[in-house]
């Protein structure tokens, strides 16, 4: 045995040693966090069970160094991961190095903490949270809870008939007392995913073993042998192990068998990194109090086939980010809505599988914005639609079998989706919680899946109610109840995806039968109103008929996909007597841009020369010719603060620069070939401090610089008072008329 890795934790608050088992569920249940490698687990089966009685004759091998004092870890962690608090039944528990000799009635308190501590150390798999098991589909590898048996009573014998290291390793001692070596432990069997990639690797399966009375943590790698039974394996079983010296806290982790560890760089990493990266994420998770709000990630679909779908994704749709048009960043739009993609075509396989059917799902995308998600899924098979109030330029790409509208969605009767299975709010802003209402009205068999971000409720933004929760805890919980309202069983779930609003809502099923609808709606007509203040029964309001199979009944209806068609179920010009709450209004069409790039030329024009002059010391521009300037001495002035620019400018000027967002600096940043803008002040810029062109540079960002060189005057030349601090041959920027190139226009994109 040796100690790869030994940390000091500081507990000011005193969690441990209950967050002590907090952080080893986070390693547990959600190993992602800490290996990027890995895709997440799944917990198979779960058991409690004893070492054997073992009466040591002679000297006890020798196991590595001897550790101070055993922490009995006073309680598990508590329901979910990520919770540091002690059990409620397990209490304090006694503190490291209390007394270890004891009598009858002390050892039989102990026991009986023991039991409290050991039914602590189940309450994450018991919650059914984080690791969801049964998750895992058929035909993926199930894994018994009798198999588990099996495996355990072999690795027992095996302790038993003399493996006198291996025993050692779990007891952290050769010389305990019966008692010691019979106390109940909590053996848990996972299988860990490798996120699926070029250099792929098998999921592989290990059995935890969680010694809550010895405060250890041992995992045990399985393997099949010749006759495709599993059994432990002897290599690459390590332990995390939490002791207490002199009052203070120690995490160590120990490998068993050093010579025979074998490093796959995924599921198995080095010692090195286990000693360093894990322990050092550990100690940290250890003492940290707050308590995550949010669900598991990917906690409602299968790891495994999330896994598997999301990579083929990737792998095919990873050349889009090459000609994205937008402006928009290409990694984070298409790795978000690839990940998101792959989500949700695995929700939908599991949910086809749940109901017999075999029909793809059809959906419409409300608020769809690149249009990419439904692209991907059309691509995949599932007939749908986006529908946004906006074109994008990426949208000429996709081609005729993605369909995109531009159109503004108004919640009223006319505005429903009576033939869709699945309506779909991805960032969706005002739309958001009138999703679950369209849904709902839509008909009885529609569902939908909301990723909120930005916090709108049915007219105008969001009001926070409740200060003990964030913003974005309390907006999760308004959807929530807007589903439930309208009558939806609400399912959170937490994506991955390189987001920091990644915590989306779903409603599959309704708390109610078909018979029960009109009630249903009755009711989230006085919930929408209330949310308003207006009246109950608005006057004046006169429902529409429902379209063949919306709301009650829909479930029996035809499966046609009518809605697809453009005009099926949907008017976006609804007359404003029609409309389910007054005073909604959806976002405008043009999208107004307020980064100063829209102000006036001449405007920005007199604001750059007046900046200029005042860090020039209030020596005038001037358009003399460059020959007559003088070439000794070029002045860049000095610098001043954004304050004391803006207090050199007029009102009128300020006001105009109010209404743009970042105001004064940000028209002084993109006017980047004459300023610096950094910390807050403002100078001239020096040209001959710019770095030099890398000769390897990206062969876009060397494009990029070929097709703007010389296209636009240079503003030192025609304006400083000094000229250009550069010749005319190294200055990117045309010295008068002559030098000046036509831009160059971007070519059309193909489609993809």
């Amino acid at each position: 045995m040796a100690e790869v890795g030994r940390v000091a934790v500081r507990d000011p608050d005193s969690l441990l040693p209950g967050g002590f088992w907090a952080a080893v569920a986070v390693w547990v249940e959600r190993p992602h966090v800490a290996n990027k490698r890995l895709c997440g687990v799944r917990l198979e089966a779960r058991r409690s069970a004893c070492l054997p009685r073992v009466e040591h004759s002679g000297p006890r091998p020798s196991s590595g160094p001897e550790p101070e004092e055993r922490a009995p870890a006073g309680c598990g962690p508590k329901e979910g991961p990520g919770h540091g608090q002690c059990f409620p039944e397990g209490g304090p528990g006694p503190r490291p190095g209390a007394v270890l000799e004891q009598g009858p009635q002390e050892n039989q308190g102990r026991r009986q903490q023991g039991e409290d501590q050991r039914e602590a150390a189940k309450a994450p798999l018991l919650s059914g949270a984080p690791g969801q098991p049964g998750k895992a589909g058929a035909g993926e590898g199930d894994f018994p809870a009798t198999d588990l048996d099996s495996v355990w009573d072999d690795f027992s014998r095996s302790l038993a008939s003399g493996n006198r290291e291996m025993l050692a390793f779990f007891t952290r001692s050769g010389a305990e007392s019966q008692l010691e070596a019979q106390h109940e432990l909590d053996v848990i069997l996972r299988t860990v995913i490798p996120k699926m990639n070029t250099h792929f690797c098998a999921p592989r399966r290990e059995i935890v073993v969680q010694d809550v009375l010895n405060g250890t943590v041992i995992f045990l790698p399985l393997e099949e042998d010749s006759e495709g039974n599993l059994k432990v394996k002897t290599s690459n079983v390590y332990q995390i192990q939490l002791s207490q010296s002199e009052g203070e806290w120690f995490i160590s982790v120990l490998i068993f068998c050093p010579e025979r560890w074998h490093s796959d760089g995924i599921v198995y990493p080095k010692p090195t990194w286990l000693g360093e990266e894990l322990l050092a994420r550990l100690a940290r998770w250890c003492v940290e109090s707050r308590q995550s709000g949010f669900k598991s990630t990917l906690s409602l679909i299968s790891i495994m086939k999330y896994s598997r779908v999301h990579q083929a994704l990737k792998e095919k749709y990873k050349d889009i980010a090459k000609v994205w048009p937008e402006v928009t960043d290409p990694e984070k739009f298409v790795h978000e809505d690839v990940a998101l993609a792959a989500y949700l075509l695995i929700l939908w396989e599991e949910e086809r599988a749940a109901r017999g059917e075999t029909a793809r799902q059809c959906f419409v995308d409300l608020g769809c914005g690149n249009g990419l998600l439904v692209h991907i899924l059309s691509r995949e098979g599932h007939p749908g639609r986006g529908i946004d109030v906006r074109r994008r330029k990426v949208w000429d790409m996709y081609g005729p079998e993605t369909h995109l509208e531009e159109s503004a969605i108004t919640p009223n009767d006319k505005t429903l989706f009576p033939d869709v299975d699945w309506l779909i709010g991805n960032h969706s802003d005002e739309l958001t919680p009138w999703i679950p209402v369209i849904a709902a009205r839509s008909s009885y068999s529609c569902r939908f899946f909301v990723l909120p971000c930005c916090f709108f409720d049915f007219v105008g933004k969001y009001q926070r109610r409740q200060s003990k929760k964030t913003q974005y805890r309390g907006y999760l919980d308004f959807i929530t109840e807007v589903g439930s309202t309208c009558g939806f069983h609400v399912e959170e779930d937490c994506l991955r995806i390189p987001s920091t609003k990644r915590v989306c809502l779903i409603g599959k099923s309704r708390t109610y039968p078909p018979a029960g609808e009109d009630s249903v709606d009755e009711r989230r007509t006085r919930y929408i109103n209330s949310r308003r203040g207006g009246p109950v029964s608005p006057p004046g309001r006169v429902p529409a008929p429902r379209p063949p199979g919306a709301a009650a009944g829909g479930a029996d209806g035809p499966k046609g996909h009518g809605a697809l068609d453009a005009g099926a179920g949907h008017a976006p010009e609804a007359p404003a007597e029609g409309l389910w709450l007054a005073g909604f209004r959806p976002r405008e069409k043009a999208k107004r841009v307020r980064n100063c790039a829209a102000l006036p030329r001449d405007f920005i024009g007199r604001v750059v020369l007046q900046v200029a002059n005042l860090l020039l010391g209030g020596k005038q521009s001037n358009v003399t010719s460059s020959q007559s300037r003088s070439a000794t001495a070029w002045s860049r002035g000095g610098s001043l603060s954004l304050a004391e620019v803006a207090g050199e400018l007029d009102r009128e000027t300020l006001q105009k620069l109010k209404r743009e967002c970042g105001g004064l600096q940000t028209l002084l940043r993109n006017s980047s070939q004459v300023f610096q803008v950094v910390n807050g002040r403002v100078r001239i810029r020096d040209w001959r401090e710019e770095r030099p062109r890398k000769e390897k540079e990206p062969e876009a960002k060397r494009r990029q610089f070929s097709e703007t060189f010389k296209t636009r005057i240079c503003w030192f030349f025609a304006h400083h008072p000094d000229g250009c601090v550069l010749p005319s041959d190294r200055c990117p920027f045309a010295h008068g008329p002559g030098e000046l190139r036509p831009a160059t226009t971007k070519k059309n994109k193909q489609p993809l």
